[in-house]
């Protein structure tokens, strides 16, 4: 049986993590994104469709490109960043099921068609969505900080990014690195249980 985990680790991922947009200039690794990855994708979804496709921006150039279509007040969180990810879901993630879910019988076949575009994209939107909160605690559990962002133009990014790949829709950006809690204002409220909760 897992044991919960100590006071610290829940500080790290949670009571003292902050939303951080901007960093200290400590340079994100190629090893430190692949293990973000390497965790994320053990987060539960929904017959282990896993639809979360990534654009790891590093290169200057990259994020430059970026930066291009992000709102106004998004423009230096993004060039500034040591990376910057582009958060996606690829809605027709039905294709790799059979590799995904080899436990079910004709995994594919039950969201194959066009007819079903809309169930799929609903899907890979809710289940994208979940493990983009898994991407943001994994780079948090490795000592990383994540600025998540929704001030962007999600079809100039997929034009740009995904013209060879149109089954992959951006959702959010997160950039990633070692934040600059100075230059934090002080955390905003959060609710006490009963507030928005109800236990039946």
């Amino acid at each position: 049986m897992s044991t919960p985990l100590s006071d610290t680790a829940l500080d790290q991922l949670f009571r003292n993590a902050r939303t951080c947009q901007f960093f200290d200039g400590r340079e994100v690794s190629d090893e430190q994104i692949h293990a973000i990855w390497d965790l994320l994708k053990m987060g539960p979804t929904s017959m282990n469709q896993l639809p979360l496709r990534v654009v790891w921006c590093k290169s200057q150039q990259a994020k430059d490109r970026l930066a291009g279509h992000a709102a106004k007040g998004n423009v230096e969180k993004v060039k500034n960043a040591p990376v910057c990810a582009i958060i996606a879901m690829d809605v027709d993630f039905h294709e790799h099921l059979p590799d995904f879910a080899p436990h079910m019988d004709d995994p594919k076949g039950m969201w194959d068609g066009a007819e079903k575009r809309d169930d799929r994209q609903e899907s890979a939107f809710r289940n994208g969505t979940l493990q983009g909160g898994y991407f943001i605690m994994a780079a948090r559990a490795l000592g990383l900080d994540c600025g998540p962002m929704s001030g962007f133009d999600n079809d100039a990014v997929d034009k740009d990014f995904f013209a060879d790949t149109p089954n992959y829709k951006s959702n959010f950006i997160c950039s990633v690195g070692y934040g600059d809690y100075d230059k934090l204002h002080p955390r905003a409220p959060r609710p006490e249980f009963a507030r928005f909760n109800q236990l039946l």
